[in-house]
């Protein structure tokens, strides 16, 4: 999934909860939602490992399916 800065809607190089765009020089905070119903998910920390989990039902979510949008 590419994600456009909202400010001026190039492309942007994300990492985990931060894009930032060449273009307008701006660091835009992302939000971690779920594939399925497209809600805020939970982060969840320890030894080093990110994962999330959604508690609306879908349970634990895999890296490659998060929709990171921006904030």
């Amino acid at each position: 999934m590419e994600i456009q800065c909202p400010h001026c809607q190039q492309p942007v190089e994300a990492t985990a909860t931060v894009a930032h765009c060449e273009h307008c020089q701006q660091d835009i905070n992302l939000e971690a939602r779920c594939p399925d119903c497209h809600q805020p998910l939970q982060v969840l920390k320890a030894c080093g490992a990110v994962d999330y989990f959604c508690q609306h039902g879908h349970g634990l979510i895999s890296k490659k399916r998060v929709e990171f949008v921006p904030v």
